[in-house]
C-alpha cells in the first residue's frame, strides 16, 4: 500500500501543470513632467506708509578735525554701588576715537569721543587752557586730567584718564592737546592779555560748548519725555 501511495504521487506529480513563468514586469513609463508656463506679473503694489529721508546729524558738521586717535577712556569716581560712601575708584568708560574739534565759525575747540558701535558720546567737554596732562601712575602711554564734561548732559566735573596703544601715540596725542590748549587762550583772551581774567573766559567757553549737540541730545530729550 506504501508503495501505490508512493507510485500514485510521483504519477500524480507527472500529471501536474508546470508552473506558470512569471511575465517580465513592464517598466513604468516616467511621467512626463507638465511645463509650467511663467507668466510674468505686470502688478504693481503702493507701500502702505512712505517713509521719508532723515538726515542724521551728529553735531560736528560745523567742526574741523584737528587728531583723531584710537584710545580706551577712564573715569574716576564712585560707582553706582558706592555712591554717597566717597569710595572712588578708576572704572572703564568706553573704546572709541578721540577727536579734537574746532568749530568752523567762532574757533572754539573741544575733545569729544564716542564709543565704537553704540556712538554713545563718553567724552565731550571744552579744551580749557587750565587743563594739565599728568602721567598715569608712571605709564607712558596713558595720561590723566580733570575737566568739566558735558557728556551726559549737564556740566560735571570729571577725572578722565586716556590709554593709548603706545608712548609715541600718547606723546602725539599731547602734544596736539597743547597745541590746541594755545589756540583756545587766545581765541577766549582776544589774543590780548591771556589768562588775567582768571579762567572765567574758559568757564564761558564750557558752557558754550555744552550747547553743541552732539545727536545723542536729541534722543535722551526723546527717552525723558
Amino acid at each position: 500500500a506504501r508503495a501505490t501511495t508512493s507510485k500514485m504521487s510521483e504519477e500524480e506529480k507527472a500529471a501536474a501543470p508546470a508552473p506558470a513563468e512569471e511575465e517580465p514586469k513592464k517598466e513604468e513609463e516616467p511621467k512626463k513632467e507638465e511645463e509650467a508656463v511663467e507668466e510674468e506679473s505686470t502688478a504693481t503694489f503702493e507701500p502702505v506708509v512712505k517713509l521719508e529721508e532723515v538726515e542724521t546729524k551728529t553735531g560736528e558738521e560745523d567742526e574741523e578735525c584737528l587728531h583723531d586717535v584710537r584710545s580706551k577712556c577712564f573715569i574716576f569716581g564712585e560707582t553706582l554701588l558706592d555712591k554717597g560712601t566717597g569710595t572712588k575708584t578708576w572704572r572703564e568708560r568706553g573704546i572709541g576715537q578721540a577727536r579734537i574739534l574746532k568749530h568752523r565759525e567762532h574757533s572754539r575747540i573741544r575733545i569729544l569721543m564716542r564709543q565704537e558701535k553704540t556712538m554713545k558720546v563718553i567724552m565731550n567737554h571744552a579744551i580749557d587752557p587750565r587743563i594739565k596732562l599728568e602721567p598715569n601712575a608712571g605709564s607712558d602711554r596713558s595720561w590723566v586730567w580733570s575737566a568739566y564734561d558735558f557728556a551726559e548732559g549737564e556740566l560735571v566735573e570729571t577725572v578722565f584718564a586716556l590709554r593709548f596703544a603706545d608712548s609715541e601715540i600718547a606723546n602725539a596725542f599731547k602734544e596736539k592737546f597743547e597745541e590746541a590748549q594755545k589756540e583756545m587762550e587766545k581765541v577766549l583772551a582776544g589774543e590780548d592779555n591771556p589768562g588775567e581774567d582768571g579762567g572765567a573766559a574758559a568757564d564761558e567757553a564750557a558752557e558754550a560748548l555744552s550747547a553743541l549737540k552732539t545727536g545723542d541730545d536729541d534722543d535722551k530729550k526723546e527717552e525723558a519725555e
